[in-house]
């Protein structure tokens, strides 16, 4: 059974989220708020919770696309490989916000994603999502929650996402209504910038 944990995003309270970091270093996993939509996501350097993450989505872990959740930008150098400097000036621009950035991966990535080429890094405009990569030290693995309804894409309400996702996960946090449009995914992984998925960030920016 899922715990609900109620987060208010304008302060979040520094025990929820110290509750929300145990659970992540204990190997669980979460659904959290993000300035999108909800996330499911688990420490990214727990092999046995990235297992789980990838049996839920039906994917193999090597081969799953996952965005890693960051702070901030200083440690990209530990997952990216050098980046140019005008791709940095794009990144340091536009987040925190609604874009995942897919950029070349790192030698030194977790080992579970050595033969990965690319890795999507993701630094969302949500005190929440930021308090709790802060905490804990590192970046969360995530991916986004999908709904089977054919209308609606992305369930919004925690409460709802809490029925469906019980017995799956071991923590959701209502963090208060969600976004239904994902972010905005820009490849930088090659010469020229690639649009793969327009979401809610806006390419103006760009």
């Amino acid at each position: 059974m899922a715990e609900l944990l109620k987060i208010y995003e304008e302060n979040p309270n520094p025990k929820a989220i110290k509750k929300v970091v145990e659970v992540l270093q204990r190997g669980g996993l979460i659904i959290y708020p993000t300035d999108t939509v909800y996330g499911l996501g688990c420490d990214i350097t727990n092999t046995k919770a990235l297992e789980r993450i990838a049996r839920i989505k039906g994917v193999k872990l090597e081969k799953a696309n996952f965005s890693f959740i960051c702070h901030d930008l200083s440690n990209l150098s530990d997952y990216v490989k050098q980046i140019d400097t005008s791709t940095f000036k794009v990144l340091k621009r536009a987040l925190p916000g609604p874009y995942t950035f897919i950029l070349p991966g790192a030698k030194t990535l977790p080992s579970v994603f050595k033969k990965k080429k690319t890795v999507g890094i993701r630094v969302p405009n949500n005190k929440i999502a930021l308090e709790i990569v802060k905490q804990l030290g590192n970046p969360i693995v995530s991916t986004s929650i999908r709904d089977e309804d054919v209308v609606i894409e992305y369930t919004t309400d925690p409460e709802l996402i809490l029925e469906k996702w019980d017995n799956l996960v071991d923590l959701v946090i209502d963090g208060g209504y969600g976004d239904n449009t994902a972010s905005t995914i820009i490849d930088f992984s090659e010469f020229e910038p690639l649009i793969v998925r327009e979401g809610k960030g806006s390419l103006e920016i760009f």
